[in-house]
């Protein structure tokens, strides 16, 4: 299958990252707040891919996005309504919790979004790649190749190495596990920011996003977001949506743990460790 690349040449300065904005109004603010409190601007910022999800404002949370202007990659949420499809295509297992959630949120989404939202998601390349502090960069969904693939830090090499070698870089940036993590293979990075519209399964509130900065080379370093996350709980249940993901957005616990592999099974609602 093609797959549109954007290539963005050679950055320089503070980079934001984040990915999953998943239709928190309320967290899409505060990554672009703290972008203003890093001087980065929007060009200098990229998510990767699922915009619209999980929370209570899709419109607000797209009109905002385009507002501002940072790149982006496509989700697959983006890519199965593009598509007008019937199901999010996150790649949960038929049957699962996950997936009957799924029904409601993407139904709901679905109808509330501008029909002209498609147009946008026509615009969005499938992978971003750029240079930077001497570091060749590839921003993806879940794989190169596979945009739902989850991809954690416990995954074997062997899923990643084709993620390097289609974009023929030695870094890179990927998101859809909605978990945030740094990995390395003797040159390979592997970096995923985190989501930043659902917490990290770590029983905290506040969600995850990265920094990069080349003043000495190339760094990479999470940060935290914090925001509203109360009135995003007010936007989910005034549209009846999952009460479980707003419990989420609550205690910062994931409602069940069915993506995820043993190792990562075993950090719940342990801090972060990078």
């Amino acid at each position: 299958m093609f797959q549109k690349v954007k290539d963005l040449g050679h950055k320089r300065g503070k980079m934001l990252l984040f990915g999953g904005v998943y239709s928190n109004f309320q967290a899409l603010e505060a990554v672009m707040a703290l972008a203003r409190l890093h001087d980065i601007e929007p060009e200098n910022c990229i998510c990767t891919g699922d915009i619209i999800g999980y929370c209570g404002q899709p419109q607000e949370t797209l009109d905002t996005f385009q507002e501002w202007n940072p790149y982006s990659i496509l989700g697959n949420v983006e890519i199965q309504l593009r598509d007008d499809q019937e199901d999010c295509g996150c790649d949960f297992t038929e049957g699962s919790r996950c997936d009957g959630f799924s029904d409601v949120w993407y139904a709901f989404a679905k109808a509330n979004l501008h029909t002209n939202s498609k147009d946008y998601f026509n615009t969005l390349p499938d992978h971003i790649t750029f240079e930077y502090g001497g570091r060749t960069v590839g921003v993806v969904h879940g794989s190169a190749d596979y945009v739902s693939q989850f991809i954690f830090k416990s995954s074997d090499w062997a899923e990643k190495i084709e993620s390097y070698q289609d974009l023929v870089v030695d870094t890179i940036i990927a998101g859809h596990c909605g978990l945030p993590f740094k990995d390395q293979y003797e040159n390979l990075l592997w970096l995923n920011p985190g989501v930043i519209g659902m917490p990290a399964n770590d029983g905290v509130t506040h969600t995850w996003a990265m920094i990069l900065n080349d003043e000495d080379g190339f760094e990479a370093r999470h940060i935290p977001v914090v925001y509203d996350h109360q009135t995003a709980i007010v936007q989910m249940n005034k549209h009846n949506l999952p009460q479980e993901y707003a419990l989420t957005l609550e205690t910062g616990i994931w409602d069940n743990m069915e993506i995820l592999p043993d190792e990562e099974r075993l950090l719940l609602g342990k801090p972060q460790a990078f």
